[in-house]
């Protein structure tokens, strides 16, 4: 692939950095750092060409308001034990950065993102010193050590919205639509309607465009039609059905996958998502064949920290990354078919710019205890807030308020016991605060494969 796209420029007048002093000239490149949030194409398509980032490979592009982290985890998966090299590019990430940079499911080496900066940085200073922000930044780096391993397919998970977003600089082959939920509403807009146009923006006139959402905004359908998309859709073009010992995907025409296991990750809601995958890998079987096993093994050998996982031991812990009320309503759907626990203790931290009360709507009545823990990063909101949009609903249950999630975590087991269970949920940074903690702390975390 490198070959036709010719050699990136040259990075010789840029320093020798480490991946962490990179980190920090990536946050300095914008006002508000790492959260600093700037949609438009204009700037990331500056710096591509400057790259001659024009990938050959297939390229798939994931969006949604949830549902991409899974859905990517399964593309990732699935081409993986076919055989391909395959490229993921995901955000946020968790303990490390380079989590979000995988080659064949591993993340790369912090060689292989220092070399990749110094080369977009290169090409921003020739560019004219273009204002990247941080994930428009880290993006480009991505697709440069993609092109350098000379991968064979890549998938890129939007990181907000869709058609303004640093992924959609580049055109996929298949693009993906998980669901359409009220997130990211200062930038994305008030409705449904509005954030289904947004995310409609990754489809292209000619190719397979699917959406998984079972109740799609007509904003999206009327997009993906004027731009000429190729839409299928959950439902109408594909789907699934099944029981609780395995199910089987269907597709428009009488096209069958059946005796399938149910997916390795938890939760209703990965049907929907494992589905929309194998309709993007029906959709590109003629350039990326794939077997039945690798298809079985994709869909039940994985992991994805922070979705509904549950570690081993007891108290119960569960980590959840849902941080909006469609994401925390699949948790409680969730958390509803574990076995009984005597006891509900839930750790959350949030994000200002979230609908608090909206989100945790959904757990009312099934937690004993609230630790609610202040953020002390960009956008976060304070646990007194936390405590004020609780009360105000009248959600029950107790609540304490902390400085940091891992107080309020330290403070959990105590309450729950032996029988009970610990959510910890609300943001990727709360999670991440655990896992954290956990690693010094608690060996249980080695042993759930968290920290490889």
């Amino acid at each position: 692939m490198s070959s036709q796209e010719g050699r990136p420029p040259a990075a010789a007048a840029i320093p020798d950095l480490s991946l962490e002093l990179w980190l920090a000239h990536l946050e300095s490149l914008h006002p508000r750092g790492q959260a600093g949030i700037e949609l438009g194409l204009e700037r990331v398509r500056r710096v591509k060409e400057e790259l001659g980032q024009h990938p050959q490979c297939p390229l798939i592009t994931v969006g949604g308001t949830n549902g991409k982290g899974s859905t990517c985890a399964y593309l990732e998966a699935i081409y993986r034990f076919a055989g391909y090299r395959v490229a993921c590019y995901t955000s946020p990430h968790l303990l490390e950065y380079k989590e979000r940079v995988r080659i064949d499911r591993i993340p790369v080496e912090d060689a292989d993102l220092c070399e990749a900066f110094a080369r977009v940085e290169a090409a921003r200073q020739a560019a004219g010193a273009v204002a990247l922000t941080y994930f428009e930044f880290g993006t480009l780096a991505a697709i440069e050590v993609f092109r350098v391993r000379e991968v064979e397919v890549m998938i890129l998970e939007v990181g907000l919205g869709g058609r303004l977003d640093a992924v959609n600089a580049y055109d996929p082959d298949c693009a993906v639509v998980t669901s359409v939920a009220l997130d990211h509403t200062d930038w994305l807009g008030p409705t449904r309607e509005s954030i289904g146009f947004e995310k409609a923006g990754i489809f292209r006139a000619g190719r397979p465009a699917v959406c998984a959402d079972p109740d799609p905004p007509s904003s999206l359908l009327a997009h993906a039609q004027e731009l000429g998309a190729e839409l299928h859709l959950l439902g109408r073009d594909f789907g699934h059905f099944g029981d609780r010992l395995q199910w089987t995907f269907w597709r428009h025409g009488g096209r069958r996958r059946g005796g399938l296991a149910n997916p390795g990750l938890r939760g209703a809601c990965q049907l929907r998502n494992a589905s929309a995958a194998l309709t993007v890998v029906d959709l590109l079987g003629q350039r990326l064949p794939v077997s039945m096993q690798a298809i079985r093994r994709g869909l039940i050998e994985l992991d994805l920290p922070g979705r509904f996982q549950v570690l081993p031991g007891r108290p119960a812990i569960i980590l959840d990354v849902a941080h909006n009320p469609q994401a925390v309503s699949a948790l409680a759907d969730n958390l509803r078919d574990m076995a009984f626990f005597t006891r509900t203790i839930a750790v959350v931290g949030m994000l200002a710019d979230k609908d608090i009360a909206g989100s945790l709507a959904p757990l009312a009545g099934m937690v004993d205890t609230w630790l609610l823990a202040d953020l002390d990063v960009p956008r976060g909101a304070s646990a007194a807030v936390l405590a004020t949009a609780i009360n105000g609903a009248g959600l029950a249950g107790h609540v304490e308020c902390f400085a940091s999630p891992a107080q309020a975590f330290a403070r959990s087991p105590e309450l729950a016991g032996e029988n009970g269970r610990i959510i910890v949920f609300g943001s990727f940074y709360t999670v991440a605060a655990i896992l954290h903690s956990m690693h010094l702390v608690d060996d249980r975390s080695d042993a759930s494969g968290l920290h490889r």
